[in-house]
């Protein structure tokens, strides 16, 4: 309100909180500024009355995933695109140490998924499901042990020589998860944008990679663009940091950007300033991006699609909305649970599954989610399942839910 703008308000107890607005002042005919007020909040509204002292605000609506907040910048899903990144049953095995060893872990496991132009694809999943390993194979730190990644229809995985990784990684840059270690403190900002323009555009001059320089910081929201870049990183918050990173990859000219969990070390209220300069990169600069994040709320407020995984493995994908509210997977039902819900009493978060992912250690045929799934059926321990289509454009691995959609579509039929 305009009043929020010019007054400062003061601490009022409402039901044994504290809470500093001005919506639960007692506005007396005096002020004549609040009074009689109708306020829009959220679905509905409330009215500033001259003799109450509390206003009571409408009690939220809920559904399964009501309290994840959604973007309103999603593309078009019903559009259809040549995909910008196709992966093909990517696989990475690490071995373990030992000098006898020939025990391999099983970091990612016969994924495959697509990236569309233009697209905000989320990557999701617990510590230890493989997120950063395919962030690292996507950008050629690691090498696929097997499997294929197509990035514009031609195959990136041998990929050598200076000048083509150059030109890769101009292409897919990645931001990364510690915006206190992403950026050498030894030097300006400066500095770090201008030699990522050194190294990728060596054709441009000096001149020409300052004024790029001031463009990128300006497009990431750090002004004056000037006073930015002449400061060191301590003098920074960690959001501007993270922005950094942002502007780091945006100057390479990028059509996808990795970001891997750039939000989970910075504090609540700056993680949605990251999330909406995001959805603004793909919107002004046009550019795709693979959001790797364990966080559910910030997956659905920014993501067109949804790859759940699990144990190295990909569990179920589909349009964010779609997903969130008709989860078929029971990890995915899983994540949900996990997500607090105003409505439930306190005792109910108990029941919340407690079990860590397993260790892929020469991992046997079966469903790696089945000790912990409470729908596991015999076909689970031995058989290990395949994607399949459970409702259109929404794919899961699970014997129990395939079992069901083919159920239904019988049904139907």
């Amino acid at each position: 309100m305009p009043e929020c703008a010019a007054t400062e308000p003061p601490i009022y107890r409402v039901g044994g909180s504290d809470v500093r607005c001005l919506l639960y002042a007692n506005a007396g005919a005096e002020t004549g500024s609040l009074a009689g007020r109708t306020v829009s909040v959220g679905d509905g509204e409330v009215v500033v009355g001259a003799e109450s002292q509390v206003v009571s605000l409408p009690e939220p609506s809920y559904r399964s995933s009501d309290e994840l907040p959604s973007s309103p910048d999603r593309v078009n899903e019903a559009e259809p695109e040549l995909p910008l990144l196709e992966v093909t049953g990517l696989t990475r095995t690490f071995r373990l140490r030992g000098f006898w060893s020939q025990k391999l872990l099983h970091a990612v496991d016969d994924v495959s998924f697509t990236i569309g132009r233009r697209e905000i694809v989320a990557l999701v999943g617990e510590s230890g499901s493989g997120k950063s390993t395919i962030a690292r194979l996507l950008a050629l730190v690691y090498r696929p042990t097997s499997g294929v990644i197509r990035f514009n229809g031609q195959p990136v995985n041998d990929i050598k020589g200076r000048t083509a990784m150059l030109a890769y990684r101009g292409e897919v840059p990645m931001v990364f998860q510690d915006p206190y270690s992403a950026i050498n403190s030894s030097y300006r900002v400066s500095h770090a944008i201008l030699r990522a323009l050194k190294l990728h555009r060596p054709d441009l001059d000096a001149s020409t990679r300052r004024a790029q320089a001031v463009h990128v910081m300006e497009a990431v929201g750090l002004e004056p663009a000037q006073a930015m870049l002449a400061k060191y990183p301590h003098e920074l918050s960690g959001g501007q940091r993270q922005r950094i990173g942002f502007a780091q990859a945006l100057v390479l000219r990028p059509k996808l950007i990795i970001a891997d969990e750039p939000v989970s070390m910075l504090d609540v209220s700056i993680r949605v300033g990251i999330l909406n300069l995001m959805a603004d990169l793909r919107r002004r600069e046009g550019v795709s991006i693979l959001y790797i994040t364990h966080d559910l709320a910030s997956a659905r407020y920014i993501a067109d699609r949804i790859i759940v995984m699990y144990a190295g493995h990909v569990v179920e994908v589909g349009p964010t909305e779609q997903l969130l509210s008709d989860p078929r997977h029971p990890y995915t039902k899983l994540l949900l649970s996990a997500v607090p819900d105003p409505r439930k009493p306190l005792d109910e978060f108990a029941s919340v599954d407690a079990g860590e992912p397993p260790k892929v250690v020469d991992p046997q045929p079966g469903c790696r989610f089945q000790p912990r799934c409470p729908y596991a059926i015999e076909q689970c321990t031995t058989v290990t399942p395949q994607l399949g289509e459970v409702a259109p454009s929404q794919l899961a691995a699970c014997h129990v839910a395939l079992a069901d959609a083919r159920r239904m579509s019988s049904v139907g039929a």
